[in-house]
């Protein structure tokens, strides 16, 4: 699990079948000081993130095939948390 930022919104005209009805968003890693750490990811997110909030993500894939109903689906990342406070210093 990442703790992460939410930098945007995909829109995709085209996507697999296994997506249709999800939500996209950017992830930009982050660390605890708030600064990126890493390359941003696509996350599924059925928590509905708010722009730049903070999220928890995940790369289970497995959970994440699970949530979409679709063992072959391409999916990888998924929004598990959002976050409503941090502490400086704290890690996840």
């Amino acid at each position: 699990m990442l703790l992460a930022r939410v930098e945007g919104n995909i829109v995709a005209t085209r996507k697999h079948p296994s997506l249709a009805g999800w939500r996209l968003v950017i992830c930009q890693p982050i660390g605890t000081n708030g600064e990126a750490e890493g390359s941003p990811t696509i996350a599924i997110d059925s928590h509905g993130a708010g722009m730049h909030q903070q999220v928890v993500i995940s790369s289970d894939g497995i959970a994440a095939r699970k949530a979409v109903g679709v063992d072959k689906s391409p999916v990888r990342w998924l929004v598990v948390g959002l976050v409503d406070e941090s502490e400086p210093g704290k890690r996840i």
